[in-house]
């Protein structure tokens, strides 16, 4: 279930966005504001942000120049009343992934969600990869949980190189053994689970929270508890 975070001042919008978007499976936060909107996305590492353009304080394009300095790299949908095409290349070049103007059909807005989680993350293959205190280094194929450096074997280190390239997005078993194991994977079933055991026991080891999560009869994802 991808969690959305919707941000939006206007208050009949915002719980008719939550009621759409929790009846379509999603799990809903929301803010008022950006001040409230960047605490979220701290606290609950959202998915994907729905986020209004035009708010009283700290607004989207404020909101979206504080999450991009930081590096934050959630998927953010941009909603506003400004449908002029400099506006839309403004929200876009700030670090916007999609824009939708005002007046909207909720079915596009999903739709578009859709399509944007479905959307593979644009990483350098080469470059290190963190999530929360984990840390990997493809190419000195280091691997760090916090302070402690752990080892991997070659298909474990594949396995979580992958999996830390699409952070918080629910894979399935299929797609994994297709894309880490070959589209020819001929191999037990069960192979994905074992392994799966293996990294956990490791990045595990000194009892740290589990990261990665499985989510029952699809796959599993790499997320906080």
């Amino acid at each position: 279930m991808a969690t959305v975070l919707v941000v939006d001042d206007d208050q009949k919008l915002l719980n008719m966005l939550r009621r759409t978007l929790s009846y379509e499976g999603f799990q809903v936060l929301a803010a008022t504001d950006g001040n409230a909107a960047l605490t979220q996305v701290r606290e609950h590492r959202p998915d994907v942000i729905v986020l209004d353009w035009m708010m009283p304080g700290l607004d989207g394009i404020g909101v979206m120049k504080q999450l991009r300095a930081a590096e934050d790299k959630t998927l953010v949908l941009m909603l506003t009343a400004r449908d002029a095409v400099e506006d839309r290349v403004e929200g876009l070049e700030t670090g916007a992934d999609d824009y939708l103007a005002k007046p909207f059909a909720p079915a596009e807005l999903i739709a578009r969600l859709h399509a944007l989680l479905r959307r593979p993350a644009v990483v350098s293959k080469d470059e290190p990869l963190t999530y929360t205190d984990l840390y990997l280094n493809p190419v000195t194929r280091e691997t760090r949980r916090g302070e402690r450096a752990f080892e991997l074997t070659s298909k474990e280190f594949d396995l979580l190189h992958y999996l830390m390239r699409h952070p918080r997005q629910v894979l399935r078993r299929e797609q994994i053994l297709q894309d880490v194991w070959g589209y020819d994977f001929g191999g037990d079933d069960n192979v994905l689970e074992v392994y799966i055991g293996y990294l956990r026991k490791k990045i595990e080891a000194a009892g740290e929270s589990r990261l990665i999560q499985t989510v029952r009869a699809v796959g599993y994802v790499l997320r906080e508890e």
